[in-house]
């Protein structure tokens, strides 16, 4: 597995623990340490979902 594979896990379980919070207690870690609509917050987000995608293709492409 190479870095940007395992970079790439670590954002996406940040972002589900994070969507976990919202779900449960709704509470925005990434909000409450970067600010709620911040450039920050905003990075991280696309960032979580940039691996989500990135994650989805590595999958296809293993598995093709």
């Amino acid at each position: 597995m190479n870095i940007v594979t395992k970079i790439a896990y670590l954002l996406v379980i940040i972002g589900a623990l994070n969507w976990g919070l919202v779900g449960v207690f709704n509470f925005d870690l990434v909000a409450m340490i970067f600010g709620a609509g911040s450039l920050l917050s905003r990075i991280v987000y696309s960032l979580v979902g940039l691996s989500g995608v990135y994650l989805i293709l590595d999958y296809i492409k293993r598995k093709a």
